[in-house]
């Protein structure tokens, strides 16, 4: 076992926090069940807007407790789903993953990895300043992106917390993440 999931989370609404549920079931190809942003293409409303035929790269939303952690050793008051995670994870390095990564999630289910979740202004709405806590510069200059990483549904099935987590990486080359 690599990790544990330590929270699932899932809204019927295009809300930014998402209620802890007890399990959630993820469907192949489309996302969480009963979830605003599962589907085959995409489900976010800026992109939707952009072309919505475009694939959904983002149908599960991944964020690791240890990021909670360092959040509320800074002063801020989160909890699992209120960043809009479907799956908080712990023991897992998700931002160190590369792309095509996939995590097996209890007994069944596979989720790929496609990318990295930028940030959005809509964290401030929690507290202000939680956004610019999940960024910061590189010793190169770069952005370093924080706020969890997004995956596709390979095999479907039921998650909860408790469920182990185990990771298979692609093969070499490792393509590093970068926001999708």
């Amino acid at each position: 076992m690599d990790g544990v999931v330590t929270a699932v989370s899932r809204s019927a609404g295009h809300t930014l926090a998402k209620p802890n549920a007890d399990v959630i079931r993820l469907l192949a190809g489309r996302g969480v069940e009963g979830d605003a942003h599962s589907g085959a293409t995409v489900k976010h409303r800026s992109r939707v807007a952009r072309d919505p035929s475009q694939p959904n790269l983002r149908q599960v939303h991944l964020i690791h407790a240890e990021l909670h952690d360092t959040l509320r050793e800074q002063g801020f008051a989160v909890s699992a789903g209120q960043m809009g995670e479907n799956i908080t994870t712990r023991g897992v390095e998700l931002l160190g993953l590369p792309t095509g990564a996939r995590l097996r999630l209890g007994d069944m289910a596979i989720v790929e990895v496609t990318g990295l979740r930028n940030p959005c202004a809509q964290l401030d709405r929690i507290q202000p300043g939680l956004m610019g806590a999940t960024l910061e510069r590189a010793a190169d200059g770069s952005l370093v992106r924080k706020a969890g990483i997004m995956a596709v549904v390979q095999a479907g099935g039921d998650v909860r917390p408790g469920d182990p987590i185990f990771v298979e990486l692609p093969s070499d080359p490792h393509r590093p993440l970068v926001p999708v």
